[in-house]
């Protein structure tokens, strides 16, 4: 029986779009996975003066690449058109202290964490703000509105008027936003390197980040008198810790991302990792 011209033509396109489909049904099959990094986020990421990347970041990606089988290639870019170059295809993923929030979930999917944050603060050793906002161990859970309102208000007494640094794209504006806006002049930074140049240089009084990141600003070369300050506050808009930013879509990489991740965990590297690099364990609660 001979078909007409048009049934042939409605055939050759069902049988086209039925290949279509069954390819899009296939899995993709990830032997090499393009990750972002800032390289200037000192100790998490940063560049070494012969131009390679090091931090506990870069190590610990390599050791997830090695885990899941695939080769990566590790490109550092500005931190705040890392998740459009994500999304557009030019990376697969963004390893750079990423907390996991509520709003970053409308944009993009996450790894499990692999790192657990809580922020602090750092001041200069012989400041004002020092003796009276003196370094405390306890993690403060934003979660918990009693305990964390009681630890904010004593905060705020005693930044009120002093001048804080904060990352423009990172959480810690957004924490001060939150919760201390009314009491502090808010300084925004595109780099930590600017941010804690103004801190040495007394042209802040106090900046915030999480307690690892500023333990690696104390320990930079010209920090000697910079100090911590105050509790460590973690949860709401802190979020739940470091994840590996991934698109919505690709669910394989981060079942991948997952394992290798949880793995990482349980055998110690991460531990291991983090306390050669923070001088504490991040390891997720």
């Amino acid at each position: 029986m001979k078909m007409s011209v048009a049934t042939r033509v409605a055939f050759a396109t069902a049988i086209t779009l039925m290949g279509c489909l069954g390819a899009h049904a296939e899995p993709q099959k990830w032997t090499t996975v393009k990750i972002v990094t800032e390289g200037g986020f000192f100790p998490w990421n940063y560049t070494k003066p012969d131009g390679t990347l090091g931090g506990f970041e870069i190590d610990l990606a390599n050791n997830l690449c090695k885990r899941m089988g695939v080769s990566c290639t590790i490109t550092a870019q500005a931190f705040d058109s890392m998740i459009p170059a994500l999304n557009a295809g030019k990376f697969d993923a963004i390893i750079d202290d990423v907390a996991i929030t509520p709003k970053r979930k409308e944009a993009i999917a996450f790894s499990v964490p692999y790192a657990s944050l809580c922020y602090t603060f750092a001041t200069g050793k012989n400041s004002d703000l020092a003796k009276s906002l003196p370094p405390e161990d306890k993690v403060i859970s934003l979660d918990d509105n009693a305990a964390s309102s009681e630890a904010i208000k004593r905060v705020a007494a005693a930044l009120k008027g002093k001048t804080i640094g904060t990352l423009s794209a990172g959480t810690s504006v957004t924490f001060v936003n939150t919760y201390l806006k009314d009491a502090v002049q808010v300084r925004q930074y595109k780099t930590p390197e600017s941010r804690d140049l103004d801190l040495v240089s007394d042209r802040v009084d106090v900046i915030v980040g999480s307690k690892d990141a500023m333990l690696g600003v104390i320990k930079k070369q010209g920090s000697q008198n910079i100090a911590l300050s105050g509790p460590c506050f973690q949860g709401g808009v802190v979020g739940e810790g470091s994840g590996v930013g991934l698109r919505k879509g690709d669910t394989e990489l981060k079942a991948m991302f997952d394992k290798a991740i949880k793995e990482a965990q349980a055998d110690g590297t991460i531990k291991k990792l983090s306390e050669a690099t923070f001088g504490m364990d991040v390891t997720p609660l």
